[in-house]
């Protein structure tokens, strides 16, 4: 028996629990039963929030590049939505129309009530006034404010917190994978703190927004000063659909025979390069090119696992990396990611996106992630900064062109061209990328320490709550 934990609960209780049908012995652990919500004054969501799930539409256009934004769980990352990014799935305005009672406003706050682990079910994001159009799936709901007692900022905060987070736990069935349904959701009790205390979260969440948005400005600027330091600011690829070349100059020396590898606009980025720069072949500029390996996960293992989903568009999501146990530190010695290593994603929609792993933290990569390591006196924040660049993006399309399933190999990272510009524009454009990557960590801080305070505040008092906000907003 060692080992077992009881719980006695009185069958009035079990009773007054009805509403969720919930009789299995999970739903009455003692965590949960027992917490410190029990001494606060709490309200239900359905109270004080509208609550609405999406649909999945059956005649989504998966090839569709633009129109209104259609989110899926894995957009959903405890962050907040501020634009429109490279990754989201769209719909057309017909279809969006059709699904009008969940079309998102500012100040939404949505959950995820579908999930294969609780690390994904649960998972909350904010709207934020400048998120494009957007609607949302069946998988997830929205929860639109009733009255202003309980913000929505606010909201936000409290699930991000280990209090919101267990009443998912609590909630979430597993029926094949992790679900929750309205009821059950609405019947999430959230504290009924004091709205001076509420507007502190607030402040936070608009300064976490104001810090993203420069961290993108800082490294859009970063990438305009690469493209005028090699003359290319003024590029623009030929659309011409012909191009002729020898068997000598095409499938001789290449090996390729699909058409799309040889269109004009490739050899003009090359033309370019080669005339306004310095520059060398990844090949010859490495000392280790391969792709990672697949661990087996576990959700509270110590070590951090990098999917390619992790690999953004300015940034690696270093908050929301996978886990798995330490022993594969030495069994998958290949798959090890040391800070400096440039982290390609290589298989699927965003192929090509590179980021290079800035910290200190010990991390494996997943087989979907192509890890390349850099031949001394050669800067790897540059290169990789230039992969991930339109230099590189278009070197991507080249290379993974004509395969049903977008893939690039390592072979392939081997014959992209980097172009050099002098050492000092490097630093320049280095001490930008950092400034970047400084204000989006200063960013997330922002999220964590408004968790922290929502937890302070229900654990000690608002006081203390708002002089550790005091405390941390830098």
């Amino acid at each position: 028996m060692e080992g077992l934990e009881i719980s006695e609960v009185f069958l009035s209780v079990v009773k007054k629990e009805s509403y969720s049908y919930r009789w299995d012995s999970t739903y009455f652990l003692k965590e949960f039963i027992f917490s410190p919500l029990e001494n606060t004054q709490t309200d239900l969501i359905e109270n004080l929030f509208n609550i609405k799930s999406g649909s999945t539409p059956r005649d989504r256009d998966a090839e569709l590049k633009e129109g209104v934004i259609l989110l899926k769980t894995n957009d959903i990352r405890n962050n907040v939505l501020k634009d429109k990014g490279d990754s989201f799935f769209y719909i057309d305005t017909y279809t969006n129309s059709r699904m009008k009672a969940t079309q998102l406003k500012p100040n939404d706050v949505l959950i995820n009530i579908v999930g294969a682990t609780t690390d994904v079910i649960g998972r909350v994001s904010f709207v934020s006034d400048s998120f494009p159009k957007a609607n949302i799936t069946q998988a997830m709901s929205l929860m639109r404010a009733k009255q202003q007692s309980v913000l929505p900022h606010y909201l936000f905060c409290f699930l991000l917190s280990k209090y919101g987070n267990m009443q998912v736990r609590r909630f979430a069935r597993p029926t094949g994978q992790y679900n929750m349904n309205h009821s059950e959701l609405g019947c999430f009790e959230i504290p009924l703190l004091s709205i001076d205390f509420q507007n502190e979260l607030t402040r936070l969440i608009s300064n976490n927004n104001q810090l993203d948005i420069k961290s993108k400005q800082v490294y859009n600027q970063a990438e305009n000063l690469l493209l005028e330091t090699l003359g290319l600011e003024n590029f623009q690829p030929s659309k011409e659909p012909v191009n002729v070349k020898t068997f000598s100059d095409s499938f001789g020396s290449s090996g390729r025979l699909d058409a799309e590898y040889y269109q004009v606009k490739y050899d003009n980025l090359e033309e370019a390069i080669i005339k306004y720069s310095n520059y060398s072949t990844i090949g010859n500029i490495r000392t280790d090119n391969f792709r990672g390996l697949q661990p087996e996960y576990v959700e509270d293992g110590e070590l951090d696992v990098i999917n390619s989903k992790h690999i953004l568009e300015n940034t690696l999501d270093y908050g929301n990396f996978e886990k798995t146990s330490i022993a594969y530190w030495e069994s998958q010695k290949r798959a090890r990611v040391f800070k400096g290593d440039i982290l390609t994603y290589t298989t699927g929609a965003n192929i090509g996106r590179t980021q290079v792993y800035l910290i200190e933290n010990k991390a494996l990569a997943s087989n979907h992630v192509n890890i390349l390591r850099l031949k001394e006196g050669y800067n790897s924040f540059y290169v990789g900064f230039v992969m991930n660049s339109i230099i590189g993006r278009m070197q991507t399309e080249k290379f993974s062109a004509g395969s049903a399933q977008a893939e690039l190999y390592p072979k392939d990272i081997d014959q992209f061209i980097i172009p050099f510009c002098s050492d000092a524009n490097q630093s320049k454009i280095m001490e930008q990328i950092e400034e970047s990557f400084k204000l989006k960590r200063q960013s997330e801080h922002l999220l964590e320490v408004a968790k922290t305070a929502v937890e302070m505040a229900i654990e000690q008092d608002e006081e203390t709550a708002i002089a550790f906000i005091n405390d941390n907003m830098n």
